[in-house]
């Protein structure tokens, strides 16, 4: 697989709790220069990286991150506000309290009305697989699914453990055909991140990308 095709698919990512404008920067100038299909960056950033690199570089934030348990309308809010300081996709975290409780009809209403803020931009569900049992994994694929979302999305990196193949395919079996696939959480290899690709998704979520074509 030729690196022009590997990173078209890469949401080259800095979302850590010490990140600052410096280090965000350098993220996105990378993301334009290797054709990386966004820069995921915190929301406090969104909209200086917009003002810089304007239409060059499509910006991802998040909302809900990293444990999803806000109150919806606070994550409407953080949408919104994402938005309207030039975000181009979301990614948004449940609460997964909520489908430990089997309350799925909150959460795909939730994600609905985000995927209504996001007007008309691009919003992943982040479901933070390794919390969740089989069952929880395929109810949330039907919540993400019914409440309209662009893509289902592994895991925040914050969690125990990231993404695997086992869980891409069981992803593959029970969302819709127009929902997309986004892995990410602890993917650091050439392989790794090709494995992912070639499995079916669509994104990749890495920060270590550039090292791990650093040879090519």
């Amino acid at each position: 697989m030729d690196k022009k095709t590997v990173f078209s698919h890469i949401d080259h990512t800095i979302l850590k709790p010490d990140a600052t404008w410096a280090m965000v920067d350098r993220v996105c100038q990378e993301a334009v220069d290797n054709g990386f299909a966004s820069a995921c960056i915190p929301p406090r950033f969104v909209k200086q990286a917009k003002d810089k690199y304007g239409n060059r570089l499509v910006v991802c934030t998040v909302v809900g991150f990293p444990l999803g348990y806000n109150t919806t309308r606070v994550k409407v809010f953080e949408t919104q506000q994402a938005v309207l300081e030039g975000a181009d996709e979301i990614d948004m975290v449940i609460h997964v309290g909520d489908a430990k409780a089997g309350d799925y009809d909150r959460i795909t209403e939730e994600i609905r009305e985000i995927k209504a803020a996001c007007n008309g931009k691009i919003l992943k569900v982040i479901i933070e697989t390794c919390l969740l049992s089989e069952e929880e994994k395929e109810a949330l694929c039907r919540c993400v699914s019914e409440a309209g979302a662009d893509f289902i999305k592994t895991s925040t990196g914050f969690g125990a453990q990231g993404a695997t193949p086992e869980d891409i395919e069981l992803f593959k079996k029970h969302i819709d055909p127009e929902v997309r696939i986004k892995a990410a959480g602890g993917i650091r290899t050439k392989e790794a991140i090709e494995g992912y690709i070639t499995q079916g998704c669509a994104r990749v979520g890495a920060s270590a990308a550039l090292t791990a074509y650093a040879d090519q």
